[in-house]
C-alpha cells in the first residue's frame, strides 16, 4: 500500500509530506485500519537493558518529536517506539527548509535543530497515549543552553521523564545543535555520565522502579574516542548505547542535488559507517552493555548485518521513508532468521 502512497508524498516538501503521514497514521489507527496498513511481524521476544520486547526491530527518534503518534506508529508492529529529542523548553529549531531527500541514494539530510514542543507537552501527549509498550524517550538540550550548563537540562528531563519512559536516552551526537558533539570528548562525557548516574538512582529510589539510560553517539568518532566512551559507559554502568546519529560525511552523495546541504546524513550512505562503530563498541564492550544499532537499514539483510556486528535491537528512521512499513516485518525476519 505504501507504494501507491510515496510518489506522491515525494512530491511535497519533505517536512510538509512528514505531518502528514503522521497525521495519516493516526487516522488509520483511529479507524482500526492498521492492521491492513501493516499487519504485525511473528513475535520474537528479546530481553534488553532489563526490559522484554517482542520483537528487535524499533522505530528510531526524531520521527515523532513530540509523542503526538504513539498509537498510529506502534500498531505498524514496532517491537519498541522511541520519542524525542524533546528539550527542557519548547524551541523552533532551525530556519526552514531544514529536511531533504536524496532519493537517488535512499538517503535524508536534516538540520531541524531539536524542534520540539518541550517536555511537558511530550509528557502530556505520553499520558494520553493508549500505548502499553516499550517506550524510549530521548532527551537533548536547549539550543540557547551553554554547553558547559548541558548537564543542567539533561537533569531536567531525566526528572520529568523518568515515570513515563521504559527506557531514557542521552543524545549528544546531533550535529544539529552547536557544540552538542563536545560531550563525547572524554572529560565532559565523564562529568556528565556521573550526575545523569547520580539522579537515575535518586528517581530509582522515588519512583520504586528503575528506568534505564542509554546513550546515542555519532558514527564519525575516531578509534580512540569509540574505546574512551566504551570504558566510560562501563565504568559508570550506563545500560546501553545507541550507535549511531547521523553523520556529517557526504562520502557518496556530494555530487547528488542537495547532497552539500548542512545537517546530518541518514540512510543508506551511513550505513557501513554505523556498522562500523557497532562492531568497534562491541569488541570493546565485551558483552558488558548492550549495542541498539540504526543507520542506514533499508533491507532486511541490513538489520541483520548489524545484529550480527554485536547489536542486540536494531532502529529504523530513513528506511521507513523510502521502503515504508514493510521493511518492520522484513527486518524481524532477518533478525529471526539469524
Amino acid at each position: 500500500m505504501y507504494r501507491l502512497f510515496r510518489p506522491a508524498l515525494f512530491r511535497l516538501d519533505p517536512e510538509t509530506a512528514h505531518h502528514l503521514t503522521l497525521a495519516g497514521l493516526n487516522a488509520a489507527y483511529s479507524l482500526g485500519l492498521s492492521r491492513i496498513v501493516s499487519p504485525r511481524p511473528p513475535d520474537d521476544p528479546r530481553t534488553v537493558m532489563g526490559l522484554n520486547f517482542p520483537n528487535p526491530v524499533g522505530l528510531a527518534a526524531g520521527l515523532d518529536k513530540n509523542g503526538d503518534c504513539i498509537n498510529g506508529l506502534a500498531a505498524l508492529g514496532f517491537g519498541f517506539i522511541e520519542i524525542g529529542t524533546v528539550t527542557p523548553l519548547p524551541q523552533p529549531g532551525n530556519p526552514k527548509p531544514r529536511l531533504f531527500r536524496l532519493p537517488q541514494a535512499n538517503a535524508i539530510i536534516n538540520r531541524m535543530g531539536f524542534n520540539n514542543h518541550g517536555v511537558n507537552k511530550l509528557i502530556e501527549n505520553v499520558r494520553h497515549a493508549k500505548y502499553q509498550g516499550i517506550l524510549g524517550i530521548n532527551i537533548g538540550k536547549n539550543a540557547a543552553t551553554p554547553i558547559e550548563k548541558a548537564a543542567d537540562d539533561y537533569l531536567i528531563c531525566v526528572r520529568k521523564v523518568y515515570a513515563f519512559a521504559s527506557y531514557i536516552i542521552v543524545n549528544i551526537s546531533s550535529p544539529n545543535t552547536r557544540n552538542l558533539r563536545q560531550l563525547q570528548d572524554e572529560d565532559a562525557l565523564n562529568d556528565l555520565l556521573i550526575q545523569l548516574k547520580a539522579e537515575q538512582q535518586k528517581l530509582a529510589d522515588t519512583h520504586g522502579k528503575y528506568v534505564p539510560i542509554a546513550l546515542k553517539i555519532a558514527p564519525d568518532l575516531e578509534t580512540e574516542q569509540i574505546v574512551q566512551i566504551a570504558r566510560l559507559l562501563v565504568q559508570h554502568r550506563i545500560d546501553g548505547v545507541i550507535a549511531t546519529n547521523t553523520t556529517l560525511s557526504r562520502e557518496g552523495v556530494a555530487n547528488l542535488p542537495h547532497g552539500t546541504e548542512t545537517g546530518g546524513l541518514s540512510g543508506s550512505p551511513v550505513r557501513d559507517k554505523s556498522t562500523a562503530v557497532i562492531r568497534q563498541l562491541a569488541a570493546e564492550l565485551k558483552g558488558a552493555l548492550p549495542i541498539i544499532g540504526v543507520g542506514g537499514i533499508l533491507s532486511g539483510a541490513d538489520a541483520a548485518e548489524k545484529i550480527t556486528a554485536g547489536a542486540s535491537l536494531v532502529q529504523i528512521y530513513s528506511g521507513l521513508v523510502y521502503r515504508g512499513p514493510a521493511l518492520i516485518s522484513e527486518a524481524c525476519a532477518a533478525i529471526r532468521a539469524l
